[in-house]
């Protein structure tokens, strides 16, 4: 039995992860519950599951990790405020499920200097379906990644056709149900920017090596190629239980945590490529990734605030990428990688994107 401390369990992936640990009550065991404000629902989910050990905001859930015994730690925070619970799960020995992308981007090597080899198990549906793909082959045997993105809900669309997106149109993903800033880095195409800088993180290949594929009907997850030129895919219907399931108890997969593809009915699946020109951020992504350091902190700490201003009526849908451009441009990178630069880089571009975002107003 595995014991888990499940980290922003009042959202989304956090709530889906505590539907597969009441499914299976004699594989895991939940020890320790942290949420970002919902005190309410956090008490809810103690009283419920008879967890004694909470937590409630970024500087707790990180105390929790450390002073909680258990196996995995799944971080499902949002925003790179997840850093300072994924450092302290990993520094504590413990399998980190990671949901929270941006504790794994803005720390960059921070994070991989202290993780031990398989001590990191994705949860995100595109590098779980890596994960299981690459169990086919070796290192030296991959071609390249292939991540898949639904497009969003503005698929096909110029950018000037994105002019006058609004907040609630933005908001209207056609395939996942997810928080306001996920959702919103889906619609602009920075969510997979962010993943590819993950995947880059996560599996040691080359940005040069890692290909971003659209793909509307969001039953590929993501895809292998080997050296060989065969391509092996992970698919199954859109349901995040499937990943946070293998993310508690990797490698060993878990039954019945969603179902499986129809296969008597008729269906098609079809993949376009990325149109750069509309949706910049994946290039904007790679070339932050490739420079490294605290750049890709700048991309996401620019993005959030970018995102805040969109929701708030103050920025345009195509100033979100826009600013974030901007304020990579104008990044000076400090002497050295700490968490104290990473902070106070992460202050200096948050800074920045309001004082551009102001100045457009």
């Amino acid at each position: 039995m595995r014991r888990i401390i499940v980290l922003g369990s009042t959202g989304s992936i956090g709530t889906q992860a505590l539907d597969v640990i009441r499914a299976n009550p004699r594989r895991f065991e939940l020890v320790g519950l942290a949420a970002g404000t919902n005190a309410e629902m956090l008490a809810d989910q103690a009283a419920q599951f008879q967890v004694e050990d909470t937590a409630l905001g970024a500087d707790e859930a990180e105390q929790l990790v450390r002073d909680v015994d258990a196996d995995v730690v799944l971080n499902a925070i949002t925003g790179s405020i997840g850093l300072g619970s994924t450092l302290a799960a990993l520094t504590a020995g413990r399998t980190l499920a990671l949901a929270n992308k941006e504790s794994l981007i803005v720390g960059g090597e921070l994070v991989r200097s202290i993780a031990a080899p398989g001590q990191i198990v994705p949860v995100d549906s595109e590098h779980s379906a890596l994960a299981q793909a690459l169990r086919s082959g070796t290192h030296d045997e991959v071609r390249r990644l292939v991540v898949t993105a639904s497009g969003g809900p503005f698929r096909g669309r110029t950018r000037d056709e994105m002019a006058d997106v609004t907040p609630q149109q933005a908001l209207a993903h056609p395939t996942w149900d997810m928080g306001r800033m996920v959702t919103t880095n889906s619609a602009t195409l920075v969510n997979k920017g962010l993943e590819v800088i993950e995947a880059h993180l996560l599996f040691d290949i080359d940005y040069d090596d890692i290909d971003v594929v659209v793909h509307p009907q969001s039953i590929v997850h993501s895809m292998v190629e080997f050296v060989d030129g065969s391509t092996i895919a992970q698919a199954s219907p859109p349901d995040m239980r499937l990943p946070i399931s293998l993310g508690l108890d990797w490698p060993h997969r878990v039954g019945g945590v969603g179902r499986p593809l129809d296969w008597t009915a008729a269906t098609s699946w079809t993949f376009e490529p990325l149109d750069d020109a509309a949706f910049p951020s994946v290039a904007l992504a790679k070339q932050v990734g490739r420079a490294g350091g605290t750049f890709p902190a700048v991309y996401n700490a620019a993005n959030e605030q970018a995102v805040d201003a969109f929701h708030e009526g103050r920025l345009s849908f195509l100033g979100i990428v826009d600013t974030i451009a901007r304020v990579v441009d104008a990044h000076e990178p400090p002497a050295a990688l700490t968490r104290e630069s990473l902070a106070e880089t992460e202050n200096w571009a948050r800074r920045t994107s309001d004082r551009l975002i102001a100045a457009q107003s």
